[in-house]
């Protein structure tokens, strides 16, 4: 539904860019009412309360996929409690919410840190689709927790 919304706001000149996506987008530039329908479908979604125990659950499958050698991989570069074998190269990961109190700043560092530090030895495990979008946020609740 999100890639749905999207389409209606590209502008008319550019929409021939989207060969196949075409259909999609004349569909809701011509119905505002649904568009508008869809949306607030969508912030009332949004708007509803996680329960303590989904974000629990969530937070543990990140400390899986943190820990998790063949996948995140977190401990080889970071010291992080609850995790053996820590590695040296990046930074203890502790405080992390004092330290990034915005979500959004974690959820881009992980994604691909490579945007803010072009130095960086980070992997961009976004970008280069080593987790998928789900996982990073599963790893970012998790690292809110430490």
């Amino acid at each position: 539904m999100a890639f749905m919304l999207a389409t209606a706001y590209i502008p008319r000149n550019c929409r021939h860019k989207l060969a196949g996506k075409r259909l999609l987008s004349n569909t809701f530039s011509r119905k505002p009412a649904l568009l508008q329908a869809l949306a607030l479908t969508l912030l009332i979604g949004a708007a509803a309360p996680v329960s303590p125990a989904s974000a629990q659950s969530a937070a543990a499958e990140g400390q899986k996929l943190a820990f998790d050698r063949g996948k995140g991989n977190c401990l080889t570069c970071h010291e992080i409690k609850g995790g053996d074998f820590p590695g040296t190269i990046g930074p203890a990961l502790k405080d992390i919410k004092s330290k990034y109190p915005d979500r959004n700043d974690l959820v881009a560092i992980v994604f691909d840190e490579t945007r803010r530090n072009p130095q960086t030895v980070m992997p961009p495990f976004g970008r280069n689709r080593i987790l998928t979008e789900q996982e990073i946020n599963a790893v970012v609740d998790f690292l809110q927790t430490l």
